[in-house]
């Protein structure tokens, strides 16, 4: 069998994609390949059931780095971001990999499933919870949508939906109240495990909404776990979007994404001296700082989609009686990570022109 290292050490958003084509390769090609991996975020394999220990001194051994060339088609083409590393797997390799499931291949061990949600181990209770992702990345602030309409679609939903607000500690990630903060408190492997417990997920494009389809659903749930996007106008629907997420983009709708993805990284300049500052790189129609395809979202639109979500059964919060020890934990104020006030993020050491007006 021929023994092959692959490599990529991109986000682990992108990770979440080679997970996808190390499953093809081996259901396409059994007993053909012997598999394993050098990425950035090795938590992704954990329980991987394809991967088999390699040396990449070995010369039995190939090593393939990793990309995914297909994106710069995505605008022309009917490809998703699963076909990417498949596509250049069968180029480097001359294979014929075909996309098997709409969605990564994150595993769980069985004791992984067995533990209660960080919910009822923080809580105590075992409660009905989604996700919010409420900021991103510095690299690609063109994704953010404005901290206060995140705060709109909470405070709508207050008593219908627990949100559990994640991020890393290394971006930007302001407070949400009402919502219960894990930010910065979960690893990768934890992450992964609250999706899994999680009725939903709204976000920006991120890990996150990659997690929501490559993560199994718990027992009782539906079969795919409802996610609400908000997209923009920077990727093509087409290359993101799951068939049961909600995709909120304005692809068609502004001259600048009028052909499809504008694929720039930020909507003003953070001095950073990083090559995103450049202009090419930066968004063309912005709207109090906030990208139009971004600013023309609206908290309400946004609240709908979840509410769509949640018809069959209806929107449900806690009890009354799991209520009240709910309420003393999200009556704590939050500590700040990225607070915004005037036009720097504070806590994060870098500068940023962000909205300041809902």
């Amino acid at each position: 069998m021929e023994k092959i290292v692959l490599t990529n050490f991109q986000s682990p958003g992108d990770v979440v994609m080679l997970t996808a084509a190390v499953r093809d390769l081996h259901k396409c090609y059994p007993n053909r390949f012997v598999t394993d991996v050098r990425t950035g975020s090795p938590e992704l394999w954990e329980h991987n059931p394809y991967l088999t220990p390699l040396d990449p001194s070995d010369p039995e051994v190939r090593v393939v780095e990793c990309h995914y060339p297909l994106i710069q088609f995505s605008n022309q083409r009917p490809v998703h971001f699963l076909q990417g590393f498949i596509e250049f797997l069968n180029e480097q390799l001359g294979l014929e990999i075909e996309l098997t499931a709409f969605q990564g291949d994150i595993h769980l061990s069985e004791a992984e499933i067995m533990m209660p949600s960080l919910v009822k181990e923080i809580t105590g209770q075992d409660l009905p919870f989604w996700i919010v992702v409420a900021g991103g990345k510095f690299d690609y602030t063109i994704k953010w949508w404005h901290f206060r309409r995140w705060q709109a679609v909470v405070d709508r939903l207050q008593g219908r939906v627990l949100f559990v607000q994640v991020g890393a500690k290394q971006h930007y990630h302001p407070a949400l109240e009402g919502a219960l903060d894990v930010r910065g408190k979960t690893t990768l492997r934890e992450l992964i495990r609250l999706v899994y417990h999680a009725q939903g997920v709204l976000c920006p494009v991120s890990l996150v909404m990659h997690l929501a389809a490559a993560v199994e659903c718990k027992p009782g749930q539906p079969g795919r776990r409802p996610s609400v996007i908000v997209a923009g106008g920077r990727e093509p629907p087409n290359w993101e979007a799951y068939p049961d997420h909600h995709f909120i983009h304005t692809i068609g709708m502004l001259p600048c994404c009028e052909q499809g993805g504008c694929w720039r990284s930020r909507s003003v300049p953070l001095g950073d001296g990083d090559a995103k500052d450049q202009p090419n790189q930066l968004c063309v129609d912005v709207v109090a700082n906030l990208p139009r395809c971004m600013h023309l979202i609206t908290p309400a639109e946004v609240v709908q989609r979840i509410e769509l979500c949640n018809r069959d059964p209806p929107l449900s919060g806690p009890s009354k009686e799991q209520a009240v020890g709910l309420a003393r934990l999200l009556s704590r104020r939050p500590s700040p990570a990225g607070v915004i006030k005037g036009s720097r993020v504070r806590g994060v050491g870098r500068k940023a022109t962000l909205e300041t007006k809902s």
